[in-house]
């Protein structure tokens, strides 16, 4: 057993031993991480910036200390005069392994960027915003009228627009009376319109007729990613959308790993904290400019996250949330101003948190809800939203019941030998060939399939790089589909599987997907570990919504709507193969795109929504996962592909699933003997 220390990679979540003194950029090259260097580890370029982080990871079995990197050198010293380094950051070229380290590649280090698939929906939307512009002509003071610049350019408004009493704050009144006798007694107000947090008040004031807009944010604030979607409050147009991955990946994948960390070391929550919000800055500054607008026009925002986000983004430790009954500090709606939370936008900007259903139901499911209306659907309909915690409802216009489960983060490509997030290059599509049992596919960047003429030079420089969580699902139902795994999980041999890409690796076998060693390329497996990581995140995702059912007293659905960035992305039919969702005929499978930034942008346009969505969330009733008996027991049945004792007679109908066994040792061109009395075990 080597001695040698781990070094673990986020957000790859790739890890390996290396002896004291290897560089970080080498022993990422090793392990084949995403990081960037141009300068050949001269220093110089910088592109290989790295941020380690320090404390107990529980999840990764490792405590790392302040000596895990060697210390700060001359060559970094010359940088950060000259150039300067953001602060905990490192040159990767230039840190060296001394102990077990954790370490975050920052998404401007990554050779292929993040894309992040978190789109806007076209919808529909009522405006009826928070935050208006209003033209008004305010009487000029008088020696015989006292009153000041404020009192009479609130009477203006009430006359001419028929406002109630406006309050302002002092940064109002420190531009007020500048711009009143600079536009000539004539200005456009800012005006928020007040909530049941906020009396109605005066934003920010322009001299004369402005003729510009103002802007909204809607944020989804997930575990893995963050989305935000630029809007015009004027009407309602997204002017910009655009993504980040979560800083917090480097304290955790999954939530319960990030609940340990702020457990496990004296300051930690507030550590997520504040990399969560210079991350959510970054974001805004990166949207601003791809707009080409000023940040300070930014006078509303929406924030839809879990309840684990939620509580961190609001500098809140989450440690009640890792334990029963999971009390959330508050479920209801919260009114803010960015200040408070150190938001670079307007510092008056109004910032509104949709509601948590539950501890571990969050304001996100709440959007999904806005978004989707399971309330008014005649017909049974379940909503996923799939994702590292995914969010499931169930209803119609009887009752809708609501929980949470946790995936983990192996369908956003983390956790699997080969995979990656999704990027250029990025195996996304995967079809295996009945009769030979070899696989073709698509990547992200290219149309190309790779059995196809003019397939490696349709990749650009991206080459093929890995397997994204759309690709893994894709992957590991087609090696069902094809009998190269069974059931239970277990890829089999050549000889039993027929399949000249099998090969044994260790005590278990992988299969090939691609070869590109021959030309500097990577080898792309799927192990069988990889299979476990896939059945384990499956088995969580299809148990919560089996749980709902039970609690319905139903057997079957009418309709799945797939929502989120990553569910708009899954194949219907592969989804179902897989076992992720229950049996349901395809074309009643449907994606609703990133359902809970839509519920974002509704509540950020109609503030009306805001009201209603409060009044569904309470009735809504939540099913805790983690107290109830039969979810272990859906969970072990929904590890096996598709399921141990669900028959899915729908899906039987349109795929043939071979009855193999690979645990038996035997041979045969399909896979081994038949299995015998186990119903519906495939």
């Amino acid at each position: 057993m080597t001695t040698d220390p781990l070094v673990i990679f986020t957000p790859s979540g790739k890890r390996g031993h290396f002896p004291i003194g290897t560089p970080i950029l080498t022993a990422a090259r090793q392990l084949g991480v995403d990081l960037d260097s141009v300068c050949g580890g001269r220093g110089i370029c910088s592109k290989c910036q790295i941020t380690p982080s320090y404390g107990e990871f529980s999840k990764h079995g490792v405590t790392v200390e302040a000596g895990a990197l060697s210390d700060w050198n001359s060559v970094e010293q010359r940088y950060d005069d000259i150039r300067g380094l953001p602060k905990g950051r490192r040159l990767g070229c230039q840190a060296t392994v001394q102990a077990d380290v954790v370490v975050d590649v920052p998404a401007e280090s990554q050779v292929h960027k993040q894309v992040v698939r978190k789109r806007a929906e076209v919808r529909d939307i009522t405006l009826h915003p928070s935050t208006r512009l209003y033209y008004v002509e305010v009487q000029e003071p008088d020696m015989h009228d006292p009153s000041g610049d404020l009192q009479r350019l609130v009477t203006a408004l009430r006359r001419d627009w028929d406002l109630p009493a406006l309050e302002a704050d002092l940064g109002v009144l420190q531009e007020m009376q500048t711009a009143l006798r600079k536009g000539e007694w004539k200005v456009t107000c800012a005006v928020h319109h007040g909530d049941t947090t906020f009396a109605p008040r005066i934003m920010r004031v322009w001299p004369g007729y402005f003729d510009g807009e103002i802007y909204g944010l809607a944020v989804d604030l997930g575990s893995t990613t963050i989305a935000a979607h630029l809007c015009n409050l004027h009407n309602g147009e997204v002017v910009a959308s655009s993504g980040i991955m979560n800083p917090q990946i480097r304290f955790g994948e999954d939530l319960m790993s990030r609940v340990s960390y702020g457990m496990m070391n004296t300051g930690g929550a507030a550590e997520m904290t504040q990399a969560v919000r210079e991350g959510m800055n970054a974001l805004f500054v990166q949207i601003a400019s791809e707009a080409g607008i000023d940040r300070t026009l930014i006078m509303d925002a929406v924030f839809v996250c879990n309840p684990v986000m939620h509580h961190l983004f609001l500098g809140i430790d989450p440690f009640e949330l890792g334990q029963a009954p999971f009390a959330l500090a508050t479920s209801d709606a919260l009114s803010l101003r960015a200040i408070e939370l150190d938001l670079n936008i307007h510092p008056a900007a109004r910032v509104y948190m949709l509601p948590c259903i539950a501890g571990h139901v969050g304001a996100d499911a709440a959007a999904v809800a806005l978004s989707e209306h399971p309330d008014t659907s005649e017909d049974l309909v379940l909503v996923v939203d799939v994702g590292t915690n995914a969010e499931i409802l169930l209803g119609n216009t009887e009752k809708v019941l609501a929980c949470s489960s946790p995936t983990g983060p192996a369908f956003e490509g983390a956790q699997i030998s080969s995979g990656q997030r999704a990027a250029p290059g990025a195996i996304e599509r995967v079809e295996i060939d009945p009769v030979t049992k070899t696989p073709r596919f698509r990547v992200i960047g290219s149309d190309v399939w790779s059995d196809e003429d003019g397939f490696l030079d349709s990749l650009g420089r991206s080459g093929v790089t890995g397997i994204c969580g759309s690709g893994i699902i894709e992957i590991v139902a087609e090696m069902r589909m094809a009998g190269i795994v069974d059931g239970p999980g277990l890829i089999g041999s050549a000889e039993q599987t027929g399949s000249p890409n099998c090969f044994a690796d260790g005590r278990t076998n992988s299969y090939l997907i691609y070869d590109g060693t021959a030309n500097g390329g990577p080898k792309i497996t799927v192990t069988n570990r990889d299979i476990r990581e896939i059945q384990m995140a499956k088995a969580a995702l299809y148990s919560g919504a089996r749980l709902l059912m039970d609690k319905f007293g139903v057997d079957k659905v009418d309709r799945v709507v797939l929502a989120g960035a990553f569910g708009a992305h899954i194949s219907p039919k592969h989804a179902m193969v897989l076992g992720m969702i229950p049996d349901a005929p395809l074309d009643k499978v449907t994606s609703a795109g990133n359902a809970a930034g839509t519920g974002a942008r509704i509540a950020l346009l109609n503030t009306k929504a805001r009201a209603e969505i409060e009044e569904t969330v309470r009735k809504i009733h939540k099913i805790e996962t983690a107290i109830e008996p039969r979810f272990q027991e859906h969970f072990v049945n929904a590890s096996n592909i598709p399921n141990a004792v669900e028959p899915f007679p729908i899906l039987r109908g349109i795929v043939s699933l071979p009855e193999v066994n690979h645990n038996d040792g035997g041979s045969g061109d399909a896979g081994g003997r038949r299995r015998r009395g186990r119903r519906g075990a495939a």
